[in-house]
């Protein structure tokens, strides 16, 4: 059973930091993600994930809840679309680092971010806010990075070309968690936008509409799949249950 950290009492947060469970703290923005997923995007994937990973800890006999979720971010490629919310890179690993600190503070030693939102400068600040955790005084917070290379050479051939905002990857993801939020009519008939994001990003285009993605997409939706979509999470679960093993040997 997947247990939330806002649904318990303070009781039951009791029992479940007496017994040394670990927190998932997903983590995601909101903006947007074409014309066809939702503005929380990367937050219903976070979340999604945080809640296959519990159950996977569980069945190796580590205990661990699912904090409340972040979901504003550092999101500013997305800015020219209606209904991105971008905070600053300073307010976001802040935020980051007080709320890992204030779950060890309450007996929660173990905090684990669950991230989906992989816009460079935000993942940035998720690291910042990691050893910020550390200078602070605080213990280690296990940050698996679908960045790393480790990672990413695993999350399919989209993925590794760069192509993957609201195209096939997440789009994938989303059917397979909320598939009421995927709009599937407009999906289908998006054609397929091939340019390699983070290689854009890296040569300094500064949003979307610049890197040539005029409808806030990259890939191809039309592609994706259900099936997909719980492969990639499968994938995704074994990244978090190997970077909790690493951080927190047993």
């Amino acid at each position: 059973m997947t247990r939330r950290l806002a649904e318990m009492s303070w009781c039951e947060a009791e029992v479940a930091r007496d017994a040394g469970a670990l927190v998932l703290l997903p983590i995601g923005s909101t903006e947007a993600h074409g014309p066809h997923l939702p503005l929380a995007t990367d937050v219903i994937l976070s979340e999604s994930l945080a809640g296959r990973a519990a159950e996977a800890l569980a069945g190796r006999g580590r205990s661990s809840v699912i904090a409340p979720s972040l979901t504003y971010a550092v999101t500013e490629y997305a800015a020219a679309f209606a209904g991105t919310i971008s905070i600053s890179a300073a307010t976001a690993t802040a935020l980051v680092a007080d709320v890992c600190l204030g779950l060890q503070h309450q007996g929660f030693p173990k905090v684990c971010l669950i991230n989906s939102h992989l816009e460079p400068a935000h993942v940035e600040t998720l690291r910042r806010a990691c050893a910020l955790v550390e200078e602070r005084g605080g213990r280690r917070v296990a940050f698996p990075d679908q960045l790393e290379k480790r990672w990413g050479r695993t999350l399919g051939d989209e993925y590794r070309r760069g192509e993957c905002h609201a195209g096939s990857y997440e789009t994938s993801l989303v059917m397979a968690a909320r598939p009421e939020l995927v709009q599937d009519a407009e999906r289908t008939k998006l054609a397929p936008v091939r340019i390699n994001l983070a290689r854009a990003m890296r040569s300094g285009v500064k949003d979307f509409i610049e890197a040539g993605a005029s409808h806030g997409y990259f890939g191809d939706p039309a592609s994706a799949t259900v099936e997909e979509g719980e492969e990639l999470y499968r994938r995704l679960v074994e990244m978090v249950l190997t970077v909790v093993a690493e951080t927190w040997p047993e």
